[in-house]
């Protein structure tokens, strides 16, 4: 039995819960779907806001609105950031 606290605990972006501040902790998928997540800056330890989901999660991240597919954003984990939630 895992019987950790909130802080530490990570979700896939796609679960995540709308209107909070999050902290991306790891990215998965293969070498390409990760690089790609890098350059538009979903990179590790970057916070992004989770602002709507829907069939597209729109996310700011880096001062940029972005819209992610839901698959994509189950490849991004997440954990709410202790700044700002």
């Amino acid at each position: 039995m895992t019987s950790m606290s909130c802080t530490t605990s990570i979700t896939p972006l796609s679960k995540a819960e709308a209107g909070k501040i999050l902290s991306i902790e790891r990215l998965e998928g293969n070498e390409k779907v990760c690089r790609r997540l890098r350059e538009v800056g979903f990179c590790e330890k970057a916070e992004v806001k989770l602002l709507t989901r829907g069939g597209q999660m729109i996310c700011s991240v880096c001062g940029t609105r972005l819209a992610l597919s839901r698959k994509l954003a189950e490849k991004i984990w997440v954990k709410v950031s202790t700044e700002g939630s």
